[in-house]
Formats: C-alpha cells, structure tokens, sequence
C-alpha cells in the first residue's frame, strides 16, 4: 500500500503516490532554482507547470487515476532538467530534442485576420506572405481562397499557450524551448511598452 497525495499543478488536479510527488518537488525547486535570476522566471515556471499537467493528464485513464514515479520521471525525460539546457557543448539539448510533436495552429501573434496563413506558414517554416500570397491568388477567379480560409479558420485551433506555440513551430516542448519562448515574449512585451 502506498500513500496518494492530491496537489495541483498548472490549474489541474491529480492523485500522486508518495515517491512521485517527492520526486517532482525536487525537480521543480531544481527548476526555481535554476529561472530565478531570469526576469520572466514566474511567467516560465508557469509554462512549464502547465507543460507538466498535459502530459500527466495524457497519462492519466479509467484504468489508472494515479500518477507513479515512473511517470514523473518520463515527464522529467520528455521536458530536460537544468543540467540539460546549461550543458555549454550542446548534447543535454540534442538529448532532449525528441519526440517532437508537430501540429497546425492559428498564429494570434503574426496574424492579419484569424492567424491561418501565419500558422500555417508556422508549420512549414516559410515566410507567411507566400501563404498569404496563394489565399488571394486563389481567391481571384471564384472565391474559392475565401471559402478555404473561413474553414481553415474554423477547423484549426488558436495557439494560446506557449506549449501549443512551440508544436506549431514542430520544436520539441521541453523547458529549454519554454524559457527561450517565454523570454522572447517578455521581450517583446517590454520593447513595445518603451516605444
């Protein structure tokens, strides 16, 4: 028999055994430890708590409801710890760099109208004015671009998190992403309140 805790982390509940929640502690002090001197360090924790939710939630079913220390750890593998994005030679990130996963959003951030043409560009890694470009190129003769659009816009899903902007870009989702992403905003955030 082992002893379950319910904590919350990333805005979720979940049932921990023991070992696990002990271990996932010490990898997110590891983790507050290592952001502290960043300026944006609550707005990455916060990712990557959210980050860490998702994918116990994906491991979460009807069959099991609590969340083991062998699960704790596949999170640990699939996000890096801080040994791996300080690591100067590069390997902790080429190790950390797989299992990427790859899907089509709207981009709110490179948007002119809903974000279609620049999430779409997002996930070929081209310019967005090309996509834009072929909407209204194919929307000359019949309309048929148009229509296109409105479904597209429809169908895909906005990009809200930082998780779901890092897959658009077909970048894995691992802590060294997130803080890059995250501090990319916070810089962008703070160049357009100097202007």
């Amino acid at each position: 028999m082992k002893i379950t805790v319910s904590i919350n982390i990333g805005g979720m509940a979940f049932y921990i055994d023991e070992d696990a929640y002990t271990e996932l502690k010490i990898y997110l002090r590891s983790l507050e430890r290592y952001f502290a001197k960043e300026s944006s360090s609550r707005e990455i924790m916060a990712d990557i708590e959210a980050r860490i939710a998702d994918l116990l939630k994906s491991m979460i079913n009807d069959n099991k409801q609590v969340v083991t220390l062998n699960d704790v750890k596949e999170v640990i593998n699939t996000l890096g710890t801080p040994e791996d994005i300080s690591d100067d030679t590069g390997t902790g990130h080429e190790r950390i760099s797989t299992g990427i996963y790859h899907r089509m959003y709207r981009d709110p951030d490179n948007r002119i109208i809903a974000g279609v043409c620049s999430g779409m560009a997002a996930y070929w890694r081209i310019d967005p004015w090309i996509v834009r470009i072929i909407f209204i190129v194919i929307s000359l003769p019949g309309g048929l671009g148009i229509l296109i659009y409105l479904v597209l816009w429809i169908v895909l899903p906005e990009a809200k998190t930082t998780a779901q902007k890092i897959e658009m870009r077909g970048d894995p989702v691992n802590i060294h992403n997130i803080k890059d992403s995250v501090r990319d905003e916070f810089d962008n955030v703070r160049d357009k309140m100097n202007i």
